[in-house]
């Protein structure tokens, strides 16, 4: 589980009640949802939730360094609130799902002294792509 709440909880980070909501959608493992769909779900909860309070909570929690913004390109921002946790994400071609992963070693090693331009690098973002069971298996079937 993200801790999101516990870790909110433990900044002393005002915790209105939309707040809260927000929070509360966001918190968990393989989280990752754009603005509109953490509004969706809040509202289901809250409804009066405003759409600019929850964009203005997402800023907020990414200012904060507890949610991550993920692009994994060709969708609106995702947030993870496992931000605290490097990690890297699998996303599905055909439905878009994504788990966070933890592949064994270091990200960094993949690229070698002479390939880094003189760069100092400090962070790298990995994204595996391919197909989640149930797509690999419409397709399979769909063959």
């Amino acid at each position: 589980m993200s801790g999101l709440l516990e870790r909110l909880r433990a900044r002393g980070w005002r915790m209105t009640s939309q707040r809260r909501v927000v929070a509360e959608v966001l918190d968990g493992d393989h989280v990752h949802l754009t603005a509109d769909e953490v509004h969706a779900r809040a509202a289901r909860k809250l409804p009066e939730i405003s759409r600019a309070t929850v964009y203005n909570a997402l800023s907020e929690l990414v200012s904060l360094g507890e949610v991550a913004e993920v692009s994994t390109g060709g969708r609106a921002k995702l947030y993870d609130p496992n931000a605290h946790h490097p990690h890297q994400h699998l996303v599905c071609s055909g439905c878009g799902l994504i788990r966070d992963v933890l592949p064994a070693g270091n990200p960094l090693a993949g690229l070698p002294a002479d390939e880094r331009f003189g760069f100092t690098v400090s962070d790298v973002e990995v994204t595996y792509r391919g197909l989640c069971p149930d797509c690999a298996r419409a397709v399979a079937g769909g063959a």
